[in-house]
């Protein structure tokens, strides 16, 4: 999530000049890679530098801040330089992340890192586990997850549990949910509803909706209920239509929650009817503190998960990963206390999936600050 790969926002596709003829064209052979690093054992990683632009301006981003990660290792004389990258054009396609996947294993990878798209992980990670190599993925769709295929993303069941934490802990008791009749949002409905029933809250009513008539529908169920006092309302895309509906219906649902898909959300941060509204996000301090750097060598803002692949570099630089025996062994990678990247403490768990320490965020006065610190 945290803009869920494989759904980024769109965005005009930007030039990088340091990437201009590195990346093969998805017709092109796919030995062709660009090589980041210096260290001797190789990391392959799996990006979409090509087709659709919101894509690739999430591709381009999580390249640049694997190459902040890798010049930061290189300047550091405490840190080892361990790993090389080379950095492949997996397209947005399947095929294109399991070719990419399989040139991977060819020029003797060790890991890869990506691919992004949640139907991309899959084919890839068909070759991978059959050359017995470990992935670490970027998508937030927890099913691709399993052996040897670890997720790297916030989850939707993982920021959903840390937001009714915190509804919880202010007194709040009976929880509704209003999703749009998405893939996504059919994931985060079962996600929500597991949630409410692990933390022993009561649950209200779960709707979906497809259309206006469909979510005046379902605000007229919530009308009707008596003691909800807290309505979760992941999706941002809708999120302000929603709002405008509950307040014209003249519905009032307590505590709002949103989701991680809020960070950022300017157009949601104005709207009166949702100031004081929260939502779990990844703690920006880490993505505040590379973007001078960034803007300075790039020439532009960084989006969020440039950190996402900044860390993950970072990590699988970590001499007890990369020079172990066997390399990147999975009890250490699987370790309780976990890591601490630029987006915080995250851990992977032996289903491959992933929890990461998030804050909780407060819609005031047209931004939103953080009023509960992280945790996981």
């Amino acid at each position: 999530m945290r803009t869920i790969p494989g759904q980024p926002r769109a965005m005009q596709q930007q030039a990088f000049p340091s990437m201009q003829g590195q990346i093969a064209p998805m017709g092109a052979a796919v030995a062709n890679a660009e090589t980041i690093g210096r260290g001797p054992v190789k990391v392959a990683l799996l990006l979409p530098l090509s087709g659709d632009p919101s894509m690739v301006a999430a591709g381009q981003a999580m390249a640049n801040g694997a190459r902040l990660a890798i010049s930061y290792i290189e300047s550091n004389p405490k840190i080892a330089d361990n790993i090389s990258l080379s950095l492949r054009d997996t397209g947005t396609s399947a095929d294109g992340a399991a070719r990419q996947a399989q040139a991977a294993v060819a020029e003797g990878a060790s890991l890869v890192l990506g691919p992004v798209m949640g139907d991309q992980v899959g084919p890839a990670s068909m070759i991978t586990r059959s050359a017995n190599l470990p992935m670490i993925a970027f998508s937030s769709n927890g099913a691709a997850a399993g052996p040897g295929v670890y997720l790297l993303s916030v989850l939707p069941e993982v920021e959903i549990r840390r937001a009714l934490s915190y509804a919880k802990a202010q007194g709040k008791r009976r929880v509704a949910g209003l999703f749009p009749a998405t893939n996504l949002g059919s994931v985060q409905k079962a996600a929500f509803e597991q949630g409410v029933f692990e933390l022993g809250l009561t649950a209200g009513p779960s709707l979906s909706f497809s259309n206006d008539g469909e979510l005046m529908a379902a605000i007229q169920r919530l009308a009707q209920e008596k003691g909800v006092d807290t309505l979760y309302l992941p999706d941002r895309q809708s999120a302000g239509r929603v709002a405008a509906a509950l307040g014209a219906a003249g519905v009032k649902p307590g505590l709002i929650l949103g989701s991680s898909q809020w960070t950022g959300a300017n157009e949601l941060f104005s709207i009166p009817s949702l100031s004081g509204a929260v939502f779990p996000a990844v703690d920006d301090v880490g993505l505040r503190a590379i973007t001078p750097e960034y803007v300075a060598r790039f020439g532009t803002q960084p989006l969020p998960l440039a950190t996402i692949a900044y860390t993950a570099v970072i990590l699988v630089n970590n001499s007890r990963l990369s020079l172990s025996a066997p390399k990147f062994d999975r009890a250490v990678l699987t370790s309780q206390s976990g890591f601490t990247g630029r987006d915080g403490v995250f851990r992977f768990l032996a289903d491959g999936r992933s929890q990461y320490a998030l804050v909780i965020k407060r819609i005031g006065g047209g931004g939103a600050s953080v009023v509960d610190g992280a945790k996981l």
